[in-house]
């Protein structure tokens, strides 16, 4: 397995300690790595962009219409490689189809969905099957989802959950499983599940302590392995448990932070590891005290958190693992607007070496280094281990189980 990528204009060091936080992003990727949107273009000419991310050419299609999109403006690719448009008009949002037409776009409007109560409707991150998309409209004390494409007669409710709601992650192949951060009458946010299938029904999913904040941030199908964050140890820090082990959440000290000033979220999990989520690689986004962003490649197994400068023009926390293991990463840039930097799992926990197939559009490692020298993996703050906590099992979620075919 090779590694593709090339030298950032950042610095060479990585940060020593940073903390959890949300990391937004403006690329979206379907959930099987074919299409990705964005909004492109500066300033107040902006406008919707389609990548194609498959085969050995990705390449991007501009989506213009008539009328420049307000900053606020969402997008969803769809496996079918349209795009899904959301515009907050007043208390309404609009929803459209966009999709390549000749030499323009063509725009098939699917609906609206008004929000007085709660004028923060979200997109939900892309479905499992690439057909449908979800939005969340959050409240104090309810919070309703809908499917606002891939139904029969637009824009649809489909749940209304007790409490405030946010996140999201899909627990299933098939769309019907959605994890959600609950808060309850003032209490902590709590994972839960709801049931998209029985008009979102509630099961509780995550408690590692019963006054702890327990929020899901990813979760694998294949291997059972979820990504969490918790303050039960005490403070915010990221963590790692299995569906239905009998082993405790960890929370090593080589994702935890020290610098309040720096950042790091997950963001991709890498799939097909059956039965083996201590080998199962994840990439984090870091984004250091100096403005600089950094990848991060971890898997539990290994215990180290393994960096290096982003590369240059990469959508930052964006991207996608292919089931060989190759992370995927969108960069933009002038002198190449659409380009996949591509970087094996082998290349980063084995120092690999080789520069690479090099098919049109990808982002080349010029010297073939590969993505991580032994002498620059970095431990951030230790090897895990407990730090005067102790944790707590993670079988006393209620989990029951893997959600879904496994």
């Amino acid at each position: 397995m090779t590694a593709c990528a090339i030298e950032s204009a950042a610095q060479d060091t990585a940060p020593e300690a940073f903390r959890t936080r949300a990391v937004s992003t403006a690329f979206t990727i379907t959930a099987n790595g074919s299409y990705g949107a964005r909004l492109a273009g500066a300033g107040e000419a902006l406008f919707p962009e389609r990548w194609a991310l498959r085969g050995s050419a990705p390449h991007a299609v501009p989506l213009p219409l008539a009328q420049p999109e307000e900053a606020g403006t969402d997008l969803q690719p769809l496996a079918n490689g349209q795009v899904l448009i959301r515009r907050p008009v007043g208390g309404r949002h609009l929803f459209s189809l966009l999709y390549p037409a000749g030499q323009g776009t063509g725009e098939l409007p699917i609906g609206a969905v008004e929000t007085p109560e709660s004028p923060d409707l979200a997109l939900l991150p892309p479905a499992p099957d690439g057909r449908r998309a979800y939005a969340i409209a959050p409240g104090e004390r309810a919070s309703t989802i809908w499917l606002v494409a891939g139904g029969a007669f637009g824009p649809e409710r489909v749940a209304v959950v007790p409490g405030h709601c946010s996140g999201g992650v899909w627990l299933d192949r098939e769309g019907r499983v959605l994890a959600l951060d609950r808060r309850l009458d003032g209490g902590p946010r709590k994972a839960v599940a709801v049931d998209l299938g029985r008009a979102g029904e509630v099961t509780p999913l995550l408690q590692v302590a019963d006054g702890s904040e327990d929020r899901l941030l990813l979760a694998d199908v294949d291997s059972g392995l979820l990504l969490i964050r918790s303050n039960a140890p005490g403070r915010d820090r990221l963590g790692w448990g299995v569906w239905g082990s009998g082993l405790p959440v960890r929370f090593p000290t080589s994702l935890q932070p020290t610098d309040p000033a720096a950042t790091v979220t997950p963001f991709a999990l890498q799939p097909g590891r059956l039965l083996t989520p201590e080998r199962c690689a994840v990439a984090l986004c870091i984004r250091a005290a100096d403005g600089g962003t950094h990848l991060g490649v971890w898997r539990p197994e290994g215990r180290r958190l393994h960096l290096r400068p982003g590369p240059e023009g990469w959508l930052a926390g964006a991207g996608w693992w292919d089931p060989n293991g190759v992370l995927g990463l969108p960069v933009s840039t002038p002198g190449m607007p659409c380009a996949i930097a591509r970087i094996g799992t082998a290349s980063v926990f084995t120092d690999g070496r080789g520069a690479g197939d090099g098919p049109s559009g990808e982002v080349q490692d010029q010297d073939a280094r590969g993505v991580v020298d032994a002498q620059r993996t970095v431990r951030l703050g230790g090897t895990g281990g407990p730090e005067g906590y102790r944790p707590i099992p993670l079988q006393q979620a209620p989990l029951g189980g893997r959600i879904g075919p496994g």
